[in-house]
């Protein structure tokens, strides 16, 4: 990779493992939905699909089960602590043969010559927002997948972020937590961005959405969405307190303040993952 190498501010230790295991689980549903059927109706059985910086490949292998018998699903990781780790949870599910998951940088993907050009699907998660250069990254995608098929893109607007009633300290932190992405060359707004960039990697963008990823007091998943904010700024809190110079008394109050403020019953996190999607051409 030319440039500056990409870095992920949260690092791979056991604790991220877990808290991108719990998030998988929290919103791998919706993207299945969003995917629509990948196995059902003319043209879709042995489906092949590339999955760009899989991570663990909990969402690979639900891929690959929704795609059914006779499908190809290529997991791409760079991470070999998350290679082990998604290999060690695949085995432990007995699925083990769903996907194949090949090191790999997403700037650029160990294809082999007959392999581009060749997917039905190529897709990315939480990938660009991490890469100094995106377009590279979508660039490749399109040249991977075949005439017609579909290349997708999710990612963060770390700009949408709303919690009502506000916990105190939270917007120090969040706006601290995105300048660590400016610092690494990175853009915490990118999901706003997917569209023109399959555009300009020459793809042809069919449409654009957002996956809700929030909820409210009441709501089952209300808790596993609080953690998961409070470990997001956890995992990175180095980089913050480096970067905003905040004192670590404060990072703490507003670490605690948020988990507090998740047992209040009028507490809501609107938050959307910005979808779009293109079909390569000719």
């Amino acid at each position: 990779m030319s440039g500056r190498e990409s870095r992920y501010v949260h690092g791979t230790a056991p604790e991220e493992q877990k808290r991108l295991s719990d998030l998988n689980r929290l919103i791998n549903e919706r993207t299945l939905r969003e995917l629509g059927p990948l196995a059902d109706g003319p043209g879709r059985a042995g489906q092949r699909i590339l999955d760009v910086g899989c991570g663990l490949a909990q969402l690979s292998r639900a891929m690959a089960r929704a795609a059914g018998p006779g499908s190809t699903v290529i997991g791409i990781e760079k991470s070999e602590e998350q290679r082990a780790e998604a290999l060690r949870q695949a085995r432990a599910a007995g699925e083990a043969a769903l996907v194949e998951i090949r090191p790999g940088d997403a700037a650029d993907l160990p294809l082999t010559g007959s392999e581009w050009g060749s997917f039905d699907i190529v897709h990315a998660r939480f990938i660009l927002e991490h890469v100094p250069d995106p377009l590279r990254v979508v660039r490749g995608m399109v040249r991977a997948a075949r005439p017609g098929g579909r290349i997708i893109l999710q990612d963060d607007d770390h700009d949408l972020l709303r919690l009502w009633p506000e916990p105190p300290g939270l917007t120090l932190l969040w706006s601290s937590y995105i300048r660590t992405y400016d610092r690494l060359g990175n853009d915490p707004y990118v999901g706003r961005r997917l569209v023109s960039l399959l555009h300009e990697a020459g793809a042809r963008p069919r449409r654009c959405s957002w996956l809700f990823f929030g909820g409210c007091a009441g709501e089952s998943g209300f808790p596993g969405y609080v953690e998961n904010l409070a470990r997001v700024l956890e995992g990175a809190k180095d980089a913050i307190l480096s970067t905003a110079g905040l004192e670590p008394a404060l990072f703490e109050s507003g670490v605690q303040n948020l988990r507090e403020w998740g047992q209040r019953p009028d507490a809501a996190i609107w938050y959307a993952v910005s979808w779009a999607e293109a079909t390569a051409g000719d």
